[in-house]
């Protein structure tokens, strides 16, 4: 069993994050082998809300060259995480 901090690693910002903020929506960057229920209990024990509904995906490392070495980045998976009608909104920026 994951602990909720092994879980969610950070919150993604980007534009579209920010637009879907409005709706109730976050998104984070979670762990590979983290699955849904153990993401909504994450963000649930950390921000002390209701989740109704977590979405998943999964971003295959992309390939990479530096010089004469080349590798892959690691794959990443981020959750969009919709809370309920009731709960209080997120606050990733305070006092901004």
């Amino acid at each position: 069993m994951m602990n909720a901090r092994d879980v969610i690693k950070r919150p993604v910002i980007t534009e579209l994050s920010a637009e879907l903020m409005g709706e109730k929506k976050y998104t984070f960057e979670v762990d590979v082998k983290a699955n849904k229920t153990q993401i909504k209990q994450a963000v649930e024990e950390i921000f002390d809300v209701k989740v109704d509904n977590v979405n998943t995906l999964n971003k295959k490392g992309k390939f990479r060259r530096f010089g004469r070495h080349s590798g892959y980045k690691p794959n990443r998976k981020k959750a969009i995480v919709t809370l309920t009608e009731d709960s209080q909104e997120l606050e990733f920026f305070e006092g901004v």
